[in-house]
Parts: structure tokens; C-alpha cells; sequence
């Protein structure tokens, strides 16, 4: 008995051109031998590659349907010239000798259409994106590179290039993910930092690429948190084949040379002398706005205790007009000796415990 491309594919006789296609599409992706290593996965996909150049082949379908694999491959009378195989007097005979992968690869437009499950490397295309940065505070974009990065390759990229391929959907390049930091300043008042991304976008043919600059404009908004996200869908690279990718940016604090960030609390290290922290004494605190808050200390300060000065961290995204507080820690400096009258008036003056 012969083989039933019907029966391969998982199909009915009367199955539309439309079920064909899908079901050559599921069963050549679960049977591909880049995907499937189980024995006897080439051998089913060989097959699969058979039934579907038979079945979308009006002329070798009618045949198929009439006569079966006997008749198709045996030759019937009638066959009519110009066939694929066709002999003399009539007489139609077929062989499949197509290469099951050249089949896969017409179908789905891309030779390794796995590529995006398994790998996250560079672009295919060997396509870069290249940033600049600037701020509000200089119109002009800056010059200066901000980062160089490729995107991650698009899956089942490619159309339908062949009789009888499915029309091919463009699959989404994986997202193009960066940081952007942000200083302090910036968290508390706002701020508007501006990218300029070079890419390739196709030209109106559809077909060809050229390369173009695009500014992309980030408003920054007072208190958002390092983490926060900021989309810009479908600005990768374009090419006939991929849905650009969306590019991401990532809100990261940038290093201060005072501050540093808990939520929407600042902490700022004040170091004082071993004197001034038995003593007393009034310390200077500098605040992101630029001014100076006198802070009067009048009891001990021991090691790593701190104060709060409420209202002078940042805002809350959600209530800007709302602020966290800074948080003074101190850093008392022992000296690296004591005089020896001034161990005597110590021993004096301080309890033993």
C-alpha cells in the first residue's frame, strides 16, 4: 500500500488549501531535525516535505487523489506533458527530488527559523544601533557616543518565496534594552535628556535599506525610581523581513559625590571630629538644591548615628510635591594620639563604663 499524503500531514481528502498549510507548518516544525533529534525525525520530516509538494500542486493532487502513490509514481496514461517527471507518450511519472530543507526554507522565508529559541546573539543582519545623549540643558544633541549595541536575530524572518508557501508573518525583533542614568539633580527636578539612535529604515521600494538619525526625547519626571522603564515600540532596525524592535531604556541613579539614594530618602555622610562629637558643635549640611542647612549638635554623637532633616530628599513620583528627608549619618574621626595631660583630664571627666 502506498503512502498517504493525506494521512502524513494529519489531513481529510477534502482538506482547503488554507488547512494544508497549516498543518505542513506544524507538523515541518515539530519534525525539523534542527528541533527534533529523535530516531526517525529526518526520515518524517523527508516525508512531510513530499506530501506537501504533492498536495499544493493542483495537477499531482488530482492525480494523487485518482490514482494514489501507485499511480502517481508508477505513471498513469493522461498525465499530460509539461509535467514535473513527465515521460514520453503521455505517460506522467513523479519523483520527489526536492531537498525537504529548501522546502522548509521557502515556506517560512528563513533557514533557521529556531534561531530566536535558542540563541540570543547578534543580529543576523549584522545591523548596530548607535546612541548620543544630551540633556536640557544644551539643545543640540551631544556627540559623544552613549552606547553601541545589535539586536537579538527575528525569528521566522523572511516571507513566502515559492508555489504554494504560507504568506509569512513578520515576527518581532526581541527588545533593544539600555540603561539611562540620571543624577539626583535631575530625580528631584525633572529633566529632559534627548538620544540620538542611527538606523536602518527601509526606503519606500519595500526592499532596500538606507541609514537614518533619529532624536528620541525622554522627560524625566520628578522621583522616578532607578528601574523605571521607557518604551519607544518598533525604533529598531527596519528590514523586509522583522518587526523592528522596540527600544527600552532603563532609569538608573548615576553616582552622586554626596548623596546616596535610599527610595526617596538621601543619605549624606558628615564627618566630625572626636572633639566636636563630645562636645558639640554646629555642622554645615548641603542639600541638592544647593544650599546649606546649619545643624546644631549639642549632645554626644556616637559613631554612625544619624539625623533627618525631613522634607529635603526627593519627591514622590506620585505626589511630587511631597518629599522624602535627608538622612545625616556621622563619621566620627578618632585622633591618632592623645597628649598625655589630655589622657589625664579624659579619665577625669569620662566614666570608666
Amino acid at each position: 500500500m502506498g503512502k498517504d499524503y493525506y494521512k502524513i500531514l494529519g489531513l481529510a481528502k477534502g482538506a482547503t488549501e488554507d488547512e494544508l498549510k497549516k498543518a505542513y507548518r506544524k507538523m515541518a516544525l515539530k519534525y525539523h531535525p534542527d528541533k527534533n533529534k529523535s530516531p526517525g525525525a529526518e526520515e518524517k520530516f523527508k516525508e512531510i516535505a513530499e506530501a506537501y509538494d504533492v498536495l499544493s500542486d493542483p495537477k499531482k493532487r488530482e492525480i494523487f487523489d485518482k490514482f494514489g502513490e501507485e499511480g502517481l509514481k508508477g505513471g498513469v496514461p493522461g498525465g499530460g506533458g509539461g509535467a514535473s517527471g513527465a515521460g514520453g507518450g503521455g505517460t506522467y511519472h513523479y519523483t520527489f527530488q526536492g531537498d525537504p530543507r529548501e522546502t522548509f526554507r521557502m515556506f517560512f522565508g528563513d533557514e533557521s527559523p529556531f534561531g530566536s529559541f535558542f540563541s540570543m546573539g547578534g543580529s543576523p543582519h549584522g545591523n548596530m544601533f548607535q546612541f548620543s545623549t544630551g540633556s536640557d540643558d544644551h539643545m543640540d544633541v551631544d556627540d559623544d557616543p552613549f552606547a553601541h549595541f545589535g539586536r537579538g536575530p527575528s525569528s521566522f524572518g523572511g516571507g513566502m518565496r515559492g508555489g504554494g508557501g504560507m504568506p509569512h508573518r513578520k515576527h518581532q525583533d526581541p527588545a533593544v534594552v539600555r540603561d539611562l542614568q540620571v543624577s539626583l539633580e535631575e530625580v528631584l527636578n525633572g529633566a529632559t535628556k534627548k538620544l540620538k539612535i542611527t538606523r536602518k529604515v527601509l526606503n519606500p521600494d519595500g526592499r532596500t535599506c538606507r541609514t537614518e538619525d533619529k532624536i528620541l526625547q525622554i522627560d524625566v519626571k520628578p522621583g522616578w525610581k532607578s528601574g523605571t522603564k521607557i518604551t519607544f515600540p518598533k525604533e529598531g532596525d527596519q528590514t523586509p523581513n522583522n518587526v523592528p524592535a522596540d527600544i527600552v531604556f532603563v532609569i538608573k541613579d548615576k553616582p552622586h559625590p554626596l548623596f546616596t539614594r535610599e527610595g526617596q530618602d538621601i543619605r549624606y555622610k558628615a564627618k566630625i571630629s572626636l572633639r566636636d562629637a563630645l562636645c558639640g558643635t554646629t555642622v554645615q549640611i548641603p542639600t541638592l538644591t544647593g544650599r546649606k542647612i546649619p545643624l546644631n549638635l549639642s549632645e554626644v554623637i556616637k559613631p554612625g548615628s544619624t539625623r533627618r532633616i525631613q522634607g529635603e530628599g526627593l519627591p514622590y513620583a506620585k505626589q511630587p510635591s511631597k518629599r522624602g528627608d535627608l538622612i545625616v549619618e556621622f563619621d566620627v574621626k578618632f585622633p591618632d594620639r592623645i597628649p598625655p595631660g589630655a589622657k589625664d583630664i579624659l579619665k577625669d571627666c569620662i566614666p570608666a563604663s
